[in-house]
Order: structure tokens, then sequence, then C-alpha cells
């Protein structure tokens, strides 16, 4: 069931494993920060932003067929490049995956101790956000198979 999200996992850990310092590290990461397409102002409401993030931060989830997708912005490069990271992750994956496969690449790789508390923080609390829309989404669509019993 986690087999395609582990495999994207060393997917990114290959890629900032080839990176020799943690400055180029964190070039690799504002690099795919920048990569991310900009959500639309309708995007951006209350309701997607991230809490407990330092910037300003917005995630939205779409569902497709069993999968869920994620899109995000943040007005800090940093922090754009740890949603895109997630991002890569766990897009076109389904909401069971998102749930209980976590992201261990962060802490194999040590970003999270690199990080700032307050970075870190938001790093967390982007995940914490994946989650609950996944969460939203299956509960949806569990409505939507049953409300036809």
């Amino acid at each position: 069931m986690f087999e395609s999200c582990l495999a994207k996992q060393e997917k990114m850990k290959e890629l900032l494993l080839t990176c020799e310092t943690e400055e180029a590290r964190y070039e690799k990461l504002i690099e795919m920060g920048r990569e991310l397409p900009k959500l639309t102002s309708m995007q951006k409401i209350p309701s997607n932003m991230v809490k407990g993030c330092q910037s300003q931060m917005y995630l939205c989830a779409t569902a497709n067929d069993n999968t869920i997708n994620f899109e995000a912005e943040a007005d800090a490069l940093i922090s754009a490049g740890l949603a895109a990271l997630l991002i890569q992750v766990y897009s076109g994956e389904s909401p069971e995956v998102v749930l209980k496969c976590p992201p261990t690449f962060i802490e194999e790789l040590g970003i999270n101790t690199s990080l700032t508390p307050s970075r870190a923080n938001g790093l967390y609390s982007l995940h914490l956000q994946m989650k609950q829309e996944a969460l939203r989404l299956l509960v949806e669509s569990n409505n939507r198979l049953h409300s036809f019993d």
C-alpha cells in the first residue's frame, strides 16, 4: 500500500543527498519552492492557510478518483521548498497513504534538525494539514458511497 510513497521518499532522499553541503541542500529546496505553481486568489482563502507556519502558506487539496493532489504557495522560499518536498511525496497517493505513511525521509536527511524551531513547527503543521485534508476527502468519499443506501 505504501510502496509508491516510500519510493517517492527515496527519490527525494537521493535528490537531496547529491547536495554536498547544507547550503547546497537549502539552495535545492529554494529551487524546488520557486518551481511550485502559483495558487489563484480563489485558492488563497483563510481555510487553506497553514496555521503554525512562520511564513504565509496556503495548501489546497483536490480529490481525483481515489487519489489526492496537493498544491501550495508560501511567501518564504524555504517554506515553499519544504512544501514542494511533501507535495512530491504525497500528491497522487490515496488519502489512506497520506494518513498512514509518515515522511521519514525528513528525519533521515536531518532536515528537521537543521531548521529553526518555527520552521520545523511549520513543516509539522503543513504535514498535519495534509493529513487533515486526506481525512476530509476520505470522509466525503465514504459519505457519497453510503448516501445511496
